[in-house]
């Protein structure tokens, strides 16, 4: 199993405002920091601000701001909102084709494993893996003029 890209920059997105507490981040610094394309993180913020997730602030000074405090923010939440499915096996997504269904066992243990998982990830929150500032960036200050 894999998280797809777009649930690890939801996770790493978040990660980066709380690490900034009340200072508002920008997409482009972000995609900096991070090293990924805008279009894309511009897409997970989206995706984070429709799920409350993050607060957008419009305007010249605007920017992006945790929408909830880092301990209200399960990781569990975070990747069943961003993760399009969490079909293992052909039996667990729509349209199942498999002659097995019927009398196959393994769904019964994928079904398990995948209760387990997300069961894991509910216990932690953005708090327990928020990092420091100068953990980002190789430990510059971000830069907001759009500078590397």
């Amino acid at each position: 199993m894999r998280l797809t890209n777009f649930s690890d920059y939801a996770l790493r997105m978040l990660m980066y405002a709380a690490s900034a507490g009340d200072r508002l981040i920008t997409i482009e610094e972000t995609a900096r920091a991070f090293k990924v394309s805008k279009t894309h993180l511009n897409k997970v913020a989206n995706t984070l601000t429709r799920g409350g997730y993050l607060k957008a602030i419009r305007g010249r000074s605007g920017g992006l701001v945790l929408g909830l405090q880092p301990e209200m923010i399960r990781i569990g939440d975070v990747v069943r909102l961003t993760e399009p499915d969490f079909a293992l096996v052909e039996c667990f997504a729509s349209g199942n084709q498999c002659v097995l269904t019927r009398c196959c066992k393994l769904s019964g243990m994928f079904g398990e494993a995948m209760a387990s998982f997300q069961s894991t990830l509910d216990r932690y929150t953005l708090a327990d893996v928020t990092l420091k500032p100068e953990d980002f960036l190789g430990g510059r200050p971000p830069d907001r003029t759009g500078a590397a």
